[in-house]
């Protein structure tokens, strides 16, 4: 092991350096109010009006705020943002702001806000500010400096919230009208009175090594512009207090709650959404308002049970709060978007009605189009596809999250499952992009990365560090830009230099510090696989097996002969000393640990999907893996490895056999899929992990797979035994890979289209059947 460390010092060098965003020139300043007190909790509103003799082709700005921010032009909603990153990766929008100008006088308002100390876990901050620079000499008229002005809205305080389990997204809002702003993003507003913007930073000189100046370094997001669509409310499910016409919510309709009355409204989406929630109200002085966002109900045993029924049930979990001004057409609208299907509405009077003007949702999501379809007439595949796919979307907004009511946190492990998603679905890869850069700005001095990112908590996953490479390889088989993994393979290296130093002798992983999760298993401790005492896990040796063979593809095809050599040293021991250490001829199982007590569906599926087991024993797991009911079970999120792993073991014709979890989901009225297979209890009703059928689908059943780096290659071997039609088609750099199949008795029929300049092969029945580029027609 000695000499292994000493050639890696060797070929690493100086490459610890930490990676550096591109620095572009900036003339405008960040601005505050107060720079002495700029970190604290509070809401800011900056204004500036711009005099246009006519409207411009183009007027293109970048911008950027902390923590967040609303822009407004000409009191229309232009922009949200800024995306997350961290204070050395800040991400800045380009946006063009023609289409909102007008000739005259045009009014730009932002609306910043600072949650402080209870901001999002992902949420990274330096002091309240905003920046905005034009980027052509017309438009930087925009730009921030002591010519804006600013206004600390003093009616908005950030709400701690009181939510059971885990909970890391960041505080609600308490708005008191008494307190608010009125018509300030108007043309015609008086601010004569605000503040003049303070500059954040005096001028700094750069230059021969040196930046003076702390604080952002400002990064432009690759995302485009979130999707931002206005949804109503479906349903009223429950109400007490007042009388309530039946067309509302789903249509625009005045409630009137009387005077010193308190009335409580129950609303359903019937969906799982993300959205800004907007309510509008008038009169009513000092009226209490509170919404309540649930993602489902609670019986008196705190069990969730059917999430369509709401009766002898309650709501509870995230809150904002509002008290009425009483002046006419107020309007309340979320910071930022709230997660629900159901929202309480409950409203306690004074000695003014209050009027209920409407209430309704604007959907916010990473812009995912669904270019994926499944050709079948098996509605319950329909179904799964569907709701799917809606897990995946409400878990992408500006990064991939694991959820977005609890936590909006990007994990490696969802990731991973996430991107194929992205692949198999959509063909988008910018979130994709955009996670792995993130993933990559955790690394640590000494390699590794974070478990999730943006990470304010600094978690450290070690199983999640080493799934990061896979992704780095599963990117060079699907994506298409070669130049941005290339970059990656240093932080690749780092990471697994990092696990080599905590090899044995034998090559077998020991010790390693940090939270070893693999999976919530009921009998597992907080997720952890059973270590020996000397701290060996055969899930552990399997996981930096799988790393060491995506790291050894991604050597060969995109970096250097010498870490090949390294990494294929390292994996024909590890995969030896897995086999010897672990491998229990009496059972045919591979063990959680040495002494061979111990089994889980989770290392057998591994050792299946490393290959270190020829094809018969293969089978021969996977039989037991279906049958074997003394393993530690895969939970919804490891199933994805245990179906790949059977699919591998030649069982693929029995997926339908496999969904049985969600099933489970869909018979208790869940419109995402949840976070564990507890569904009656589980934390989170949307766990992106859990939509791992919307690739199976496409992968094992129509059987469709990348052969070779960027795709170039495609493999098809379907697994259709359950069906006499079935087809569908998922989006290619190239194009659309469509396939159609039609049995009939023991003939197929297999209409395949690959996209111009893309070839592969068939697999049916064992043999192999060459595809070229446009249609194939093969009859089998």
């Amino acid at each position: 092991m000695k000499n292994i460390l000493s050639i890696l010092i060797l070929i690493f060098g100086v490459s610890l350096m930490a990676q550096r965003p591109q620095q572009s020139e900036w003339t405008a300043s960040w601005i505050t109010l107060d720079k002495e007190n700029a970190a604290s909790a509070g809401q800011y509103l900056f204004r500036k009006s711009i005099a246009l003799e006519a409207v411009p082709e183009t007027f293109n700005i970048r911008i950027s705020a902390d923590n967040r921010y609303k822009l407004f032009v000409n009191e229309s909603l232009v922009s949200t943002g800024p995306n997350w990153g961290d204070i050395k990766h800040y991400n800045y929008l380009k946006l063009d702001l023609a289409p909102y100008l007008k000739s005259g006088q045009n009014s730009i308002a932002v609306q910043v806000w600072n949650e402080a100390d209870l901001r999002p876990v992902a949420q990274f901050s330096y002091k309240t500010a905003l920046i905005i620079q034009g980027m052509e000499e017309s438009s930087q008229v925009i730009n921030t400096d002591e010519s804006w002005k600013v206004l600390k809205d003093t009616s908005y305080t950030p709400k701690k919230q009181q939510v059971d389990g885990y909970y890391a997204a960041g505080a609600g809002d308490f708005i008191d009208f008494n307190k608010g702003v009125f018509g300030w993003k108007a043309i015609d507003f008086d601010d004569t009175t605000w503040e003049t913007a303070e500059k954040v930073f005096e001028a700094t000189a750069q230059g021969f090594g040196f930046r003076q100046q702390a604080g952002w370094q400002l990064v432009p997001s690759i995302l485009p512009d979130m999707e931002l669509k206005k949804e109503r409310l479906q349903s009223l499910r429950r109400a007490e207090g007042v009388q309530v016409p039946k067309t509302f919510p789903q249509e625009l309709t005045a409630i009137t709650i009387p005077a010193n009355t308190k009335a409580t409204l129950l609303l359903d989406q019937e969906h799982l959404t993300n959205a800004y929630l907007t309510l509008l109200f008038s009169k009513g002085k000092n009226s209490g308002i509170t919404l309540t966002y649930a993602e489902s109900l609670f019986d008196a045993n705190g069990v969730k049970g059917n999430r369509n029924r709401v009766e002898e049930k309650e709501i509870k979990g995230r809150r904002d709060s509002i008290i009425s001004g009483g002046q006419m057409n107020q309007e309340f609208t979320t910071l930022t978007y709230r997660t629900y299907r159901y929202l309480q509405l409950a409203i306690e009077t004074q000695d003014e009605p209050l009027v209920v003007e409407d209430i309704y949702g604007t959907f916010k999501g990473y812009p995912f189009e669904l270019n994926a379809q499944l050709d079948t007439k098996d509605e319950e595949l329909e179904k799964m596809m569907e709701i799917g796919w809606r897990t995946a979307r409400l878990c992408a907004v500006d990064t991939y999250m694991d959820c977005p009511y609890y936590e909006r946190l990007q994990y490696v492990g969802d990731t991973r499952i996430q991107h194929f998603v992205s692949f198999y679905n959509s063909g988008d890869d910018r979130l994709i992009k955009n996670a792995i850069n993130l993933l990559d700005y955790s690394r640590q001095p000494n390699g590794y990365t974070l478990s999730r990112y943006p990470d304010r908590q600094d978690q450290v996953i070690p199983t999640y560090a080493l799934w990061y490479v896979s992704i780095l390889y599963d990117y060079m088989m699907y994506g298409t830009d070669t130049d941005f993994i290339t970059e990656k393979l240093m932080g690749s290296r780092q990471v697994l230099n990092y696990f080599i130093t905590y090899l044995d002798k034998d090559g077998s992983l020991k010790n390693v510090p940090g939270w070893n999760y693999t999976d919530w298993v009921p009998e597992w401790n907080f997720g952890v696989a059973p270590m020996a005492e000397d701290g060996s896990s055969a899930l552990l040796d399997l996981q930096m097996l799988l790393a060491l063979q995506s790291g050894i593809a991604l050597e060969k095809e995109l970096g250097k002969p010498e870490f090949v050599t390294l990494y294929e040293t390292l994996a024909a021991q590890l995969k030896t000393t897995i086999k010897s250490k672990y491998w229990d001829e009496a059972s045919g199982l591979f063990a959680d640990t040495p002494d061979k007590q111990k089994y889980s569906q989770h290392a057998n599926s591994l050792a299946i999907l490393a290959d270190i087991v020829d094809d018969p024993t293969k089978q021969a797991i996977g039989a037991k893996l279906l049958s074997n009911e003394d393993l530690a079970p895969a939970s919804i999120y490891f199933k994805y490895y245990l179906h790949l792993a059977l699919n591998a073991a030649g069982y693929g014709d029995d997926y339908l056999d496999w969904l049985d979890i969600w099933r489970k989901n869909i018979d208790l009225g869940l419109t995402t899929w949840g976070e564990t297979s507890q569904v009656e209890t589980t934390r989170s009703d949307c766990h992106a992990w859990g939509a791992s059928p919307n690739i199976e689908f496409f992968r094992i059943i129509l059987g469709i797979e990348s052969a070779a780096p960027n795709f170039e290659k495609v493999k098809i071997e379907p697994h259709i035994e359950d069906f006499e039609t079935i087809g569908g088609e998922m989006p290619h750099p190239a194009g659309m890979i469509k396939v159609a199949y039609d049995q009939k008795g023991s003939k197929l029929k297999a209409t395949i289209t690959l996209p111009k300049g893309i070839t592969g092969t068939f697999v049916w029945d064992g043999k192999v059947q060459d595809l070229s580029s446009g249609e194939n027609t093969l009859s089998l």
